[in-house]
């Protein structure tokens, strides 16, 4: 079916479609979500994007071209496909919806209400239910300041794991530099140390006034109580909390607390800046970037970044001024979740006007650094593709560039690695990597021959168990090592009837060998396409070597399973393992199996195959 034979098809849908609130979905081929929208009248939504005039903006045309089926869903208001939306989108993350950069991986602030005596410390992952978060933020330095500069002030504890202590018993260094009450110690009541917990939490929310407040009471009653040394160190706690909230330049009066989000869409995304002002003061700026924000609706983007922004954090404020004209559906949303009033508004005079033009100022600058970056980039990957072209004498620029090698200790756990590159570019997607059978001994170029010859032979057999990377000629070859590494590689492609350039780079001199040439090429050591080739040839070596500690690691725990089984032995352990052939067919024996392991009583192996199935 070609693509114009799907355009017609999915226009036949759209008849079918309901002109009612609903979210609606674009698949693949394979029913895979494409993308997620949302729209008050579902028919007319997405009969736009099969308009024969006018441009389809972004990716559209792209996302288009992939469709193959439409899905829908009635809602009862526009408020509630915005929460449909954005499940869906969270769930399948598809490739064509906006989201932030590596959006999985923003970091977070944890509190670790679950445990007994409570943490602070940096976050990535999936959150906990009743654990407290903080952010996202645009940076993990962030995050680690933000957590240092707390830790100075409040003594909550900074040791790991669910319990406080070391196994020794004692205190460690941070009780006695005071920036730890020692709970391991039972140095503290439980009440004290969660006021210090909540205090910290106030501070990470911006309420530095009610922190202020409540280091102000306790000293006093220290100091009533006359217990000097402690209100010696409120005191200085205080003395911090109040320099924090007094470097706060940019001040408005009233003690509000409310978040200023600007935006500015450029290509290929958009920018967006967070200010968070609290008790009248900025005291916060994040940026983030946005993917697939080019030339969509500009309030369409921003409630997409509200809800993905506030949707996992904690601290969501009263009131959000951002430039959106009706927004009473993320208000809605974003209430039900903080548990009370949000208002999303764009302000239209006074200081709030002005930090939301200072905003979306901020946003305009960054955005054009990006693209700046992103042009800087872009002519340096030209020039170094265009520098190996020259230098190497090919008849075109190496847009596709694959490198190989090899990864092994003695004979154990050999395999090989293919990583590739694209336009000077990590293509981490196309990456594989070989698990080596049958090489003797440690022959470096017989391995290096194994993996070209099995990587071109899925490229001959394409048609079958089709897979993208090996599908896809490359425009270079690289190898790592020298002449014979080269050697063994030209063979390996003689041997499948393929035909690429190819060169190998030797580690300890940097030297580039070319088929044909006994000496190395004189590409100078700084030379932008010699510094690309070592980049890849680094990067091929890294991933070969992750995969051979991963077989290492995986084969020591099989080891150690067998220490851990009853009444098994060196004799009987090596019984079971010549009787089986490998670890994993021992697992996954039957009982009656296991009974018919020659040596091996009845009893023992009944034993061994509940203890198996015990633990899982």
């Amino acid at each position: 079916m070609q693509p114009s034979d799907d355009a017609e098809r999915l226009r036949g849908i759209l008849p079918r479609i309901p002109n009612e609130p609903g979210v609606y979905r674009f698949l693949g081929a394979e029913g895979e979500v494409l993308y997620v929208g949302k729209a008050k009248e579902l028919r007319k939504r997405v009969s736009s994007y099969f308009r024969r005039s006018g441009t389809p903006h972004g990716r559209t045309p792209e996302m288009l071209a992939q469709a193959r089926d439409i899905e829908w869903v009635v809602t009862a208001s526009d408020g509630e496909a915005l929460l449909l939306e954005d499940n869906f989108i969270k769930e399948a993350r598809p490739p064509y919806n906006l989201r932030l950069r590596d959006d999985k991986s923003y970091p977070f602030i944890e509190i670790t209400l679950r445990d007994e005596w409570p943490r602070v410390r940096f976050f990535r992952g999936r959150h906990l239910p009743g654990n407290l978060y903080f952010g996202p933020y645009s940076s993990a330095r962030k995050v680690r300041e933000v957590t240092e500069l707390i830790g100075r002030i409040f003594p909550y504890r900074k040791c790991k794991g669910a319990k406080p202590g070391r196994p020794s018993g004692s205190p460690c260094l941070q009780y006695f530099i005071k920036r730890s009450l020692a709970p391991c110690d039972d140095r503290v009541a439980h009440e004290e140390y969660m006021e210090v917990v909540h205090q910290a939490i106030d501070f990470l929310r911006g309420r530095l006034g009610d922190v202020e407040r409540g280091i102000e009471r306790e000293m006093a009653a220290a100091a009533e109580a006359q217990e000097f040394e402690k209100a010696a160190l409120l005191r200085d706690r205080l003395a911090a909390v109040r320099h924090v909230h007094e470097r706060q330049a940019a001040r408005i009066e009233g003690g509000e607390a409310f978040d200023v989000i600007g935006l500015h869409q450029g290509e290929p995304g958009a920018n967006v800046q967070v200010f968070r002002v609290r008790d009248g003061a900025v005291v916060d700026r994040q940026a983030f970037y946005v993917e697939n924000a080019d030339r969509r609706d500009p309030a369409e983007v921003l409630e997409e970044f509200l809800l993905e922004f506030y949707w996992d954090g904690s601290t969501i404020p009263p009131e959000v001024v951002a430039p959106l004209v009706e927004s009473d559906g993320v208000a809605a949303l974003l209430a039900a979740r903080r548990g009370a009033k949000v208002t999303v508004r764009a302000a239209k005079r006074g200081p709030k006007r002005r930090l939301l033009e200072l905003a979306q100022h901020n946003a305009e600058l960054a955005a054009q650094a990006e693209v700046e970056r992103l042009a800087r980039h872009s002519t340096a990957r030209i020039e170094a593709l265009e520098s190996l072209r020259d230098g190497l004498g090919l008849e075109g620029l190496p847009l596709r560039i694959e490198c190989y090698d090899i990864s092994n200790l003695g004979e154990q756990h050999v395999v090989g690695s293919m990583v590739v590159f694209e336009g000077g570019v990590a293509k981490r997607a196309h990456y594989r990597k070989f698990a080596l059978r049958d090489v003797q001994g440690q022959d470096d170029f017989a391995m290096m021959n194994q993996v070209l010859r099995r990587r071109f032979e899925r490229h001959a057999n394409a048609g079958g168990d089709y897979d993208e990377s090996f599908a896809t000629l490359p425009d270079l070859v690289v190898v790592d090592g020298g002449k014979g590494q080269l050697s063994a590689a030209q063979a390996a492609l003689r041997e499948v009837d393929v035909s690429v350039d190819m060169v190998s780079l030797a580690k300890q001199r940097e030297e580039v060998f070319v088929p044909g040439r006994r000496e190395p090429l004189p590409l100078p050591a700084d030379d932008p396409g010699s510094l690309l080739l070592q980049r890849i040839r680094d990067e091929a070596h890294r991933f070969a070597v992750t995969y051979h500690r991963q077989q290492r690691d995986a084969d020591l725990r099989k080891a150690s399973m067998f220490d851990e089984l009853p009444q098994v032995g060196p004799v009987r352990r090596r019984r079971i393992l010549e009787h089986f052939g490998s670890p994993e067919r021992f697992i996954a024996a039957s009982r009656e199996e296991l009974e018919r392991v020659p040596g091996l009583p009845g009893k023992v192996a009944r034993e061994i195959y509940a203890h198996l199935h015990k633990a899982g």
